[in-house]
């Protein structure tokens, strides 16, 4: 919906709203807000509210702390009282210098950057479609988290062996009150594991609903006595959670990736941009798939798309593309996880597609057979290689491509691979409990 100041202005008052949430994200995807009282918002409508920047990991100096958030008007929503203590809405807002020029570390700016690439080269939309799945588990006398759950179901099952039916009803029917559209719900393949699908919405929107679905998951299911994790891989050799992501790109109204003519009725430019996201996939992965554990589920096992090829319909290639044609046509990516910044993945990714579209590039033959079952001799004479094995592998890989390094700008590549390798760094010196149940006895 489109909002105007004076339409703000007049809800909040007329709605006896009390206080007003102006939200952004850090570089790694991290929630962020400053919550203002309603009488201040006529301040927040015209960009005055001010923040301290050097707060925010990977934002600015403390000499260079000052910074501005530029509400963006269109977001602005009145949050269910199932999800927030008095009458409270929230709008995302772009980070800006007090200048008046965009912050260069802004995760949401780096996304707006890649969206006029696309616009210079003639395309007026780019639509995404994320699946994300996530994790219910119980939480312990003391209200901390566990990976504990008494959930028995499995794929498409329901109550009462579906212990998170309830509470997965109640996030589907908060996100439609706030403007969600959501096509599907249902349990996951591993105990615990679920999924909500949600209609396809501008890059931009989508990103920003990305945010909103993490949130309204983890807050409603902490109201009702459960822990709500998007971490990628939390328990050994079951499934992990991913965010498959489908995609599509529009130029006066018409997906310019159908073409009733072409193989598969797909047209040249859907296949560079498939070629464009298979020659860069190395070095975005990083980003798609962010942290330490997000290799875990990237690891042998458990259908991971973990492998670099594409498939009309095979699911264990990297690439898919589904069945629908027409206005629906679209790429789905099946590698992200849910932890990344979706700001930072769908600039990657639109930013190697379309790289792949400016240069005209053609992917590999389509594979058709079960990559799980080949072995590797059989995957290398077909040219299908695995992504980085851990994510100090991916950040080396990411620094080594040049077009990824210049979507996310010198300041969040460094701040992101500083941050990254820190990580890293943590977890190789950490003594781990599969090193004490193997070790510590035995030597």
């Amino acid at each position: 919906m489109a909002y105007t100041k004076e339409d703000i202005i007049r809800i909040v008052r007329e709605e006896k709203i009390e206080f007003i949430r102006m939200q952004f994200t850090d570089i790694f995807g991290q929630m962020k807000n400053v919550a203002i009282t309603a009488s201040q918002v006529e301040k927040a409508v015209n960009n005055q509210v001010m923040f301290d920047g050097s707060s925010i990991e990977g934002f600015t100096r403390i000499h260079e702390s000052d910074q501005c958030l530029y509400p963006d008007l269109n977001s602005f929503v009145v949050l269910p009282g199932n999800v927030s203590s008095g009458r409270t809405a929230r709008m995302f807002c772009d980070v800006y210098n007090t200048d008046g020029t965009p912050f260069v570390g802004d995760p949401r700016g780096v996304l707006r950057r890649v969206l006029r690439r696309a616009q210079s080269m003639g395309f007026d939309v780019f639509n995404i479609g994320p699946e994300l799945e996530f994790f219910l588990f119980d939480m312990d006398e003391n209200g901390h988290a566990t990976t504990r759950t008494h959930d028995e179901a499995g794929y498409f099952d329901l109550g009462p062996l579906d212990h998170g039916e309830a509470t997965r009803r109640e996030i589907s029917h908060t996100l439609e009150q706030m403007g969600f559209e959501i096509e599907a719900s249902h349990h996951e393949c591993a105990v615990a594991q679920h999924e909500i699908d949600f209609k396809y919405n501008s890059a931009l929107d989508g990103a920003d609903k990305i945010m909103t679905f993490r949130l309204m998951t983890k807050s409603i299911a902490r109201k009702n006595g459960l822990h709500a994790t998007f971490m990628p891989k939390p328990i050994y050799d079951i499934a992990g959670s991913g965010m498959h992501l489908n995609m599509s790109l529009f130029k006066d109204g018409k997906n310019v990736f159908y073409d009733p003519s072409g193989e598969r009725n797909l047209s040249k430019t859907a296949y560079s941009f498939i070629a464009g996201l298979l020659d860069h996939v190395q070095g975005f992965t990083a980003v798609t798939n962010p942290l330490v554990n997000s290799y875990k589920r990237l690891g042998a096992g458990h259908e991971a798309p973990r492998y670099r090829a594409w498939s009309a319909s095979n699911r264990s290639a990297l690439i898919r593309i589904p069945a629908a044609r027409g206005q629906a046509t679209r790429v789905e990516l099946r590698s992200p996880d849910p932890a990344c910044n979706p700001y930072l993945a769908v600039a990657v990714c639109l930013a190697a597609g379309l790289d792949g579209i400016a240069r005209g590039l053609t992917p590999p033959p389509e594979i058709t057979g079960d990559i799980y079952a080949m072995d590797n001799a059989t995957r290398r004479a077909n040219g299908i290689f695995t992504l980085p094995d851990t994510l100090k592998d991916a950040l080396e890989e990411m620094k080594k491509d040049a077009l990824i390094l210049d979507v996310l700008g010198q300041h969040v590549a460094e701040h992101y691979i500083k941050g990254k390798m820190k990580e890293w760094d943590e977890y190789q010196t950490r003594v781990s409990s599969w090193e004490l149940e193997k070790y510590l006895v035995i030597y």
